[in-house]
């Protein structure tokens, strides 16, 4: 591999797990704030069925780290495959400190 490739790989690396982990978080953010609207209007019926669906979302976000992990070995070799996971992380826990701050603050989304 080229010296420049080794130079960006870390950074893309943590770009396209932040990518997946904020795409994941917004969709999750989306989804509560549907099933909020539902349970406000009395159309959840059960206390079970606050969240629908989260298991399959959070399905689908392992499967597509994954996907980028293992499809790609000759991209991220290494440790650099632990910075997709840990890109991860802050992609979605920006949407989560995000949603921190909207409920200290009162702000409904």
């Amino acid at each position: 591999m080229s010296s420049f490739f080794i130079t960006i790989a870390p950074f893309l690396a943590i770009i396209s797990g932040s990518a997946i982990g904020f795409f994941f978080g917004t969709v999750q953010n989306l989804a509560l704030n549907r099933n909020k609207k539902l349970q406000e209007s009395g159309k959840l019926k059960n206390g079970w069925t606050v969240m629908p669906g989260s298991m399959g979302r959070v399905s689908i976000l392992l499967i597509t780290l994954a996907i980028i992990q293992f499809a790609f070995p000759i991209i991220f070799t290494g440790n650099i495959k632990w910075l997709v996971s840990a890109g991860v992380l802050l992609g979605y826990g920006w949407t989560f400190v995000k949603q921190l701050k909207q409920r200290a603050l009162g702000v409904n989304s």
